[in-house]
């Protein structure tokens, strides 16, 4: 007498949030873009930040340890080619402006540090001001460094990139977030963005800069926020706001929505002032 064939297992569909397949897919980009808004809201809710400090600037400032570095490294070769080397007294040359550009990621770290030490002993918490990078290299991650030298958190938000953007080590774990969309990044910096301090950079900088100041001068934005322009000669070089006004591009009364500074004592008791008169009096 012959067995009966045994019975299969029934088959089990899988749960569409257990569908990895369809979640990477372009028609799961909803939910892509959902989790990104509401897995961080949900972090920044439980851990009670609520105000940011953002800091902006360039990826390819280094420490002035290592811009010394370089530059030595560099003189040391073109002297071995007797001096005549084009392409290494260019090297040179840009070891040169590295030394130059260190001094602000030195300043970036120091008003960091000032910000979170006066925001972490004195003022309650669920009202304390967190410094808030794009959580990288250079100008990112000295302002993530300064809140650590205070012993303090603070914000790091990532971006996936195929290159350069690698999470610094400075930032908090707790407060270290990964992005795939830029535009959700940029959310985040804006919404919980009460102050803002822009060091030099490039085009992610300026595109960042310029988002916020068209969000405050559209009033989008609701909130008053301090904006600092850190480093006048670069600035001043690179954007030309006073033809802007001139040829009627903003009018006169934009160029007070940002302040030029380069001093970080400045900066400090300017932003504190400010933050205080804006967000701490009841």
């Amino acid at each position: 007498m012959s067995k009966r064939p045994s019975k299969s297992k029934p088959f089990e569909p899988l749960a569409p949030h257990q569908n990895l397949a369809f979640l990477g897919s372009p028609d799961a980009r909803s939910v892509r873009i959902m989790c990104e808004f509401e897995e961080a809201r949900s972090r920044f809710r439980r851990l009670r930040v609520n105000n940011t400090i953002v800091f902006f600037g360039s990826a390819r400032s280094v420490p002035p340890e290592d811009a010394e570095t370089q530059l030595k490294a560099a003189k040391k070769e073109l002297a071995r080619a007797g001096g005549r080397d084009a392409k290494l007294q260019d090297a040179v040359d840009a070891a040169k402006r590295a030394v130059t550009m260190a001094q602000y990621y030195d300043d970036a770290r120091v008003l960091a540090k000032k910000l979170t030490h006066w925001s972490k002993s004195s003022i309650k918490p669920g009202r304390r001001f967190y410094v808030c990078s794009g959580g990288g290299p250079g100008m990112m991650e000295a302002a993530n460094r300064g809140a650590s030298d205070a012993g303090g958190r603070s914000v790091g938000l990532n971006i996936s990139l195929p290159f350069e953007q690698e999470p610094n080590q400075y930032q908090s774990e707790e407060l270290s977030f990964q992005f795939h969309y830029f535009f959700m990044r940029k959310f985040w910096f804006a919404y919980l963005a009460k102050a803002l301090v822009v060091f030099p950079g490039g085009f992610g900088t300026m595109d960042e800069l310029f988002e916020i100041l068209t969000l405050v001068q559209t009033q989008k934005t609701r909130k008053v926020m301090p904006i600092i322009l850190y480093g006048n000669k670069y600035w001043k070089e690179i954007l030309n706001f006073d033809a802007l006004a001139k040829w009627g591009m903003i009018d006169p009364e934009d160029m007070d929505m940002f302040r030029f500074t380069d001093d970080v004592d400045e900066a400090f008791r300017y932003l504190k002032k400010e933050l205080t008169r804006l967000y701490l009096r009841d």
